[in-house]
């Protein structure tokens, strides 16, 4: 199954090309859902879901530097170049626009300035929270500031725009920020480039702990059954970690004491592994090409790949976490190399998104059914 993504914001424009799996469109079935995407190497966020006839749907928009994701059926929030969105549904349900069942308005955006926010979650006040690279720290959305920091790891001694860590990942339990990944435990600017191959951990953000360490460039840790997923960026690894000690216990101990666990690996990823969403037994996996650069060349995943014979590519692959096979796979070809995030939006068949490069967001207008007639 190939196809050309189409191009709202820019017609014209050279097409994305997308070949799925003979059985991908029937696991969207299956699964009631539908996925969403970026890349920010060309600031776009997609779409993917199944047309009528049970083709792929992929519908995009251009967002500078779209990157982490966080979303469900009526609500998707993502982080960019220098504003955080969040986009909701403008549809009434059994409502359809342009036979899409979902319509992601952006309604509110934040203005944090360049500060590289990676992942992105939503807390049980309903509020955005971010790992924001630039900064080394978790933190917030502000009504007023451009961020307010809620915690940074113990090793980092002060707030700078330096990137020092490259805390890059959230994972959050109940309604908070509970696990961050960072490619090492650096306190000087940029200094985790020089431990990409092996400098990466977890750490417990409740406690200030090590949870695993010796990782290679970890990203997006999610958490489901007192398992935390991640991906062991560097080395092409799915894995996970046992963290049921941790989360439930109710008095943990802080600043040390706990012991460090291993990272499991379960299934190696044809690419650069970035963004992750778990689904009923199903990982949802963002691959990515890699890059020519000297930070990349240290990894070993350039020779996991030529030990297997293959090359990376930018795709989306889905690992039935039982047996740990890739069962399904959506490829991206053309001008898209990259992926950041993945997202599983559940009970969603059909979603659309706006965007502000066209005039289609100055004719969508819904209303409050419950104001003032």
């Amino acid at each position: 199954m190939s196809q050309a993504a189409p191009s709202p914001d820019a017609p014209g424009t050279p097409a994305v090309s997308l070949t799925a799996s003979r059985h991908f469109a029937a696991w969207l079935a299956e699964q009631r859902v539908s996925l969403a995407l970026t890349t920010y190497q060309t600031g776009k966020l997609f779409l993917v879901g199944l047309q009528p006839d049970g083709r792929l749907s992929v519908f995009e928009r251009t967002f500078n530097r779209a990157m982490g994701l966080w979303g469900d059926d009526q609500t998707l929030w993502m982080t960019s170049l220098y504003q955080i969105w969040r986009f909701e549904n403008a549809l009434e349900p059994g409502q359809t626009h342009e036979g899409y069942d979902r319509l992601y308005v952006p309604r509110v955006g934040y203005t944090t300035g360049d500060v590289d926010a990676h992942d992105i979650a939503v807390d049980a006040t309903g509020h955005a929270v971010f790992a924001n690279a630039l900064f080394s720290c978790v933190a917030t959305v502000s009504e007023r500031y451009s961020f307010t920091p809620l915690w940074r790891p113990p090793f980092i001694s002060r707030l700078a725009a330096e990137d020092r860590c490259h805390l890059n990942g959230l994972a959050m339990h109940d309604g908070a920020p509970r696990f961050a990944t960072l490619c090492s435990r650096s306190d000087m600017a940029g200094g985790w480039r020089d431990r990409s191959r092996d400098g990466g951990c977890v750490l417990d953000i409740a406690t200030n702990e090590t949870v695993a360490g010796g990782l290679s460039m970890p990203h997006s840790p999610r958490l489901a059954d007192d398992k935390l997923w991640l991906l062991d960026s560097g080395t092409g690894f799915l894995g996970y970690i046992d963290v049921s000690a941790r989360v439930k216990s109710s008095d943990a101990p802080r600043d040390g004491g706990a012991q460090t666990s291993e990272f499991q690996r379960v299934t190696f990823c044809p690419g650069y592994a970035r963004g992750l969403a778990l689904c009923d037994g199903y990982a949802v996996v963002g691959l990515s090409k890699l890059r020519a650069s000297e930070t990349f060349a240290k990894l070993a995943l350039q020779d996991a790949l030529a030990a297997r014979d293959a090359e990376a590519w930018c795709g989306i692959a889905i690992v039935n976490l039982n047996s740990g096979d890739l069962v399904h796979w959506l490829r991206l070809d053309g001008i898209v190399a990259e992926l950041y995030d993945v997202v599983v939006l559940p009970n969603v068949r059909r979603p659309m998104a706006l965007g502000f490069k066209t005039d289609e967001i100055q004719r969508i207008i819904d209303l409050d059914s419950g104001g003032a007639s």
